[in-house]
């Protein structure tokens, strides 16, 4: 399983979210488990992560996120170091909390510091009940040596759940009518 940092600790040094919020599931097979990790996603989806500066404003952090139809970005200092993650809903709050000059204010006064993240060979279930427990909709994708190798969200994982079950649910309907697979008797 991947090296995952949350809120400063290890994946060996927290329990995981399956104790926190009752999820128990069978694996299967090796393949259908190769199948739910996130490497998959992000496969799927790309490794690029969109970034901005701790020094850049709230207004010009949503004008990335247009530009890029994005709703998250981790924050980085000058020396490319990870401080946090800014969200449009983070600055929904700072906002709320400050009035319309917040818009001008760096975004390293309304992001949150405390950055969930998993490894790329972590379980979706895990990174579901990860987003559940810590209520966030964005998690820090690390690769084995502890670099940031994607972002996800909480909608690339229901969108490839969906997939798999648009798949799986064509792949039955192919079986009970007898077509999408082939057989050759020996006889």
């Amino acid at each position: 399983m991947g090296k995952a940092v949350i809120g400063g600790k290890t994946y060996d040094e927290i329990r995981t979210g399956y104790l926190v919020l009752n999820i128990s599931y069978q694996r299967n097979s090796y393949i259908e488990d190769k199948l739910m990790e996130i490497s998959v996603i992000l496969k799927n989806k790309g490794h690029d992560v969109v970034t901005v500066s701790a020094t850049d404003t709230m207004q010009e952090t949503l004008k990335v996120f247009a530009e890029k139809f994005i709703g998250c970005a981790p924050v980085q200092d000058d020396k490319g170091k990870i401080l946090g993650l800014i969200s449009e809903r983070d600055i929904c709050r700072a906002i709320a909390k400050s009035g319309d000059k917040a818009v001008n204010e760096p975004v390293e006064t309304g992001m949150r510091t405390e950055v969930v993240s998993c490894g790329v060979d972590d379980h979706q279930a895990r990174v579901m009940a990860l987003m559940t427990s810590h209520r966030t909709r964005h998690v820090l994708v690390l690769d084995e040596s502890g670099d940031l190798a994607g972002i996800i969200s909480i909608g690339d994982i229901v969108k490839h759940r969906l997939d798999t079950a648009l798949r799986d649910e064509k792949s039955m309907l192919d079986y009970i009518s007898g077509t999408g697979y082939s057989y050759q008797s020996d006889l």
